[in-house]
């Protein structure tokens, strides 16, 4: 793997892309750290050490946004924000391409389609990070929201021009990481969204391994570097897991050429859903905690609902916190794979290009087969997913871990994906040349 290494920085274009690449994960890290103007720095700083172990105590949709922005938002840089709004437009416009039959006519246009799905996305993007740096400047007024009850106050100057500034720039700083990302995609290696995600990710292991040496001793440290390594050896092992369904094409004659006769196959993964279903499910379930949070009052006389929530559903380590955590995830990987893949559609584009799978009958009959596939498939997808899921609530009971633990949840499922789509497109490249590739 070292000698690919070598040979990918031996040949000119591919280390060319990958230099740009890295360059521009420097720059998006250095943002990571620049603070938006009215915050005090320091002040950020010494709430953060006060508020170290009280992680567990934040909203799940604060510690979810603050993993995907490499602790940028709790530092309220320029990039706080971070990749977040543009995850959350891609799925909205994902799922509106179901409803709206205007999104669903632009994505089966091909190319073209494409291209205004993807404007549609940047302009929600931005309207989100308006709304999400809004909300955002809003804790930071009142900062024991974000750090807890010990820290006071983080900001230099609360006037109105100050607030706007605030906003202007988190929102400026989001297209700033959408530009990179495109710039990465078309110049760089791999898809730059997705590397974005990954670097944000993987900047924060560090330093929660250290916390766990430092709270644990070293053999705790150790035994979870060696659990580490077999749950991500057994995440790559279900992410390359697929059903491959063979398809025949029946040969036809058009004009004086033959065509068809070829033999293939549909890959159906058994994760088909990737990581979506875990971030439906933790945001969704940090909903009631911010509801109850606007709803407490100072005197403590909080009603009923509102202590039950704050009791079951905020704390990680709660069982009733679990199993609804575990509900909406099976529900949504169903949901999401329902909505992108169709097996009708699949069976009548089979059917009109003289496709069959081999002793299925075209049509209804094929489509009633890849569904019965697809569900057979998704049970153990889901609670694959699940069960990843669970592991950094599992740690925080067992060695007092945050949630943003990185062997576990959505961190390791993005760091492996992404690990694996980059290494077999760097991988394409080198064989595009001859050159031995990273899997030998």
């Amino acid at each position: 793997m070292l000698a690919a290494f070598v040979r990918a920085f031996r040949t000119p274009d591919l280390r060319k892309k990958l230099l740009f690449t890295l360059g521009i994960i420097v720059l998006f890290r250095l943002g990571s750290h620049v603070p938006t103007p009215g915050i005090s720095y320091s002040l950020v700083q010494s709430c953060l050490q006060a508020s170290k172990g009280q992680s567990g105590d934040q909203s799940g949709f604060l510690n979810l946004a603050n993993l995907f922005s490499g602790g940028a938002l709790l530092q309220l840089s320029v990039f706080a924000l971070g990749i977040m709004p543009y995850i959350t437009a891609s799925i909205i416009i994902q799922l509106l391409t179901v409803v709206i039959p205007r999104f669903e006519a632009l994505k089966e246009e091909g190319q073209s389609g494409q291209s205004k799905l993807t404007q549609y996305t940047r302009y929600l993007t931005i309207g989100l990070a308006i709304l999400q740096s809004s909300t955002l400047v809003t804790f930071a007024r009142n900062p024991s929201s974000l750090f807890g009850g010990s820290c006071t106050t983080i900001m230099t100057d609360q006037s109105v021009v100050t607030i706007l500034i605030m906003v202007l720039t988190m929102t400026a700083g989001t297209g700033l990481i959408m530009w990179f990302g495109e710039l990465i995609t078309d110049k760089g290696v791999g898809n730059g969204m997705s590397l974005m995600i990954f670097t944000s990710i993987a900047a924060g292991f560090p330093a929660s391994l250290w916390g766990i040496k430092e709270n644990k001793g070293w053999g705790t440290f150790l035994g979870i570097l060696l659990l580490g390594i077999f749950v991500i050896a057994a995440v790559v092992f279900v992410e390359q897991s697929q059903r491959r369904i063979p398809v025949q094409y029946a040969k036809r004659m058009v004009g004086r050429r033959m065509y068809g006769g070829t033999s293939t196959y549909i890959p159906l993964k058994v994760n088909m859903a990737g990581v979506i279903p875990v971030i439906f499910a933790s945001s969704l379930l940090a909903l009631p905690g911010l509801v109850a949070q606007f709803n407490t009052h100072a005197d403590g006389n909080n009603p009923a609902w509102v202590q039950w929530v704050q009791e079951n559903l905020v704390k990680g380590d709660h069982p009733i916190y679990m199993a609804t955590y575990v509900a909406l995830i099976l529900f949504f990987t169903f949901f999401y794979v329902s909505i992108t893949f169709n097996p009708t559609e699949v069976a009548e584009n089979m059917k009109k290009y003289g496709g069959f799978i081999p002793g299925i009958r075209a049509g209804r009959p094929t489509a009633e087969y890849l569904n019965y596939v697809l569900t057979r498939i998704t049970v153990p997808g889901a609670i694959y997913l699940a069960i990843v899921s669970l592991i950094p609530l599992v740690a925080l009971v067992l060695v007092g871990a945050n949630q943003n633990f990185p062997f576990g949840g959505t961190s390791i499922l993005i760091v492996v994906g992404v690990g694996l789509e980059t290494v077999k497109q760097i991988e394409a490249q080198l064989q595009q040349r001859h050159y031995e590739g990273f899997l030998r």
